[in-house]
């Protein structure tokens, strides 16, 4: 799959929600936003992006003892719930460094491994982050660490916005072009210009599920 017709890419968000709603998740889920081209209202719709507000798992009364030896990865019951891995090993995912990752986890719980989706997981929500991102971006002059400012939130701590879903399937929202959106949040007009090319540059290079978590 390359892309999503329109009306499937938010049947799409939608049985996200739902599995989030109904399903238990390494780590808890405050927040799920749509940004990017979903929000648009172009059709079809090249790559979905979705965006979770997680919680850090502080404390994990449902880990066993031995549970690294038990899974071959560490931070099972300190960087996501035991109780979650005994249910679905099958989505446990560890980083480079064999720690288990929220974000990797999620992906692989909530999104087939062809589809055209890039997750962002963070436990800032999606509005802070995007001002936190840009900051960053600007710092180390990788553009391509930007957060599409241009969102809409579907769902907050296991409320469902209708309305939100409405617009979608609708094309209601009225958003401005990337470059636009990044000179409302302060950056100059050439500057916006060139981190909206890179940005699209590097949408363009991604193929099927990628993903990305950030604590901040």
């Amino acid at each position: 799959m390359s892309e999503f017709p329109r009306e499937e890419a938010v049947d799409r968000l939608e049985a996200l929600v739902e599995t989030v709603e109904r399903e238990r998740t390494p780590v808890p889920v405050r927040e799920i936003w749509a940004f990017g081209d979903i929000a648009l209202g172009l059709d079809p719709v090249e790559r979905l992006d979705v965006y979770l507000t997680k919680d850090v798992l502080m404390r994990d009364d449902s880990t066993t003892a031995d549970v690294d030896e038990e899974y071959g990865i560490e931070g099972v019951g300190q960087s996501v719930r035991a109780d979650w891995a005994a249910e679905y090993p099958e989505y446990l995912r560890a980083n480079a460094n064999g720690h288990a990752a929220p974000e990797k986890c999620l992906a692989a719980q909530l999104l087939g491994e062809d589809e055209p989706i890039h997750l962002e997981v963070c436990n800032a929500g999606f509005e802070d982050n995007v001002t936190q991102r840009l900051r960053g971006a600007k710092l180390r002059e990788d553009y391509t660490q930007l957060l599409d400012p241009r969102g809409v939130c579907l769902w907050v701590d296991g409320t469902r916005s209708e309305e939100a879903f409405r617009k979608l399937r609708e094309s209601e929202l009225a958003l401005p072009t990337l470059s636009a959106a990044l000179e409302m949040l302060g950056m100059e007009e050439g500057e916006a210009g060139e981190a909206a090319r890179e940005v699209h540059a590097w949408r363009e290079q991604q193929e099927g599920v990628t993903v990305r978590g950030d604590v901040v």
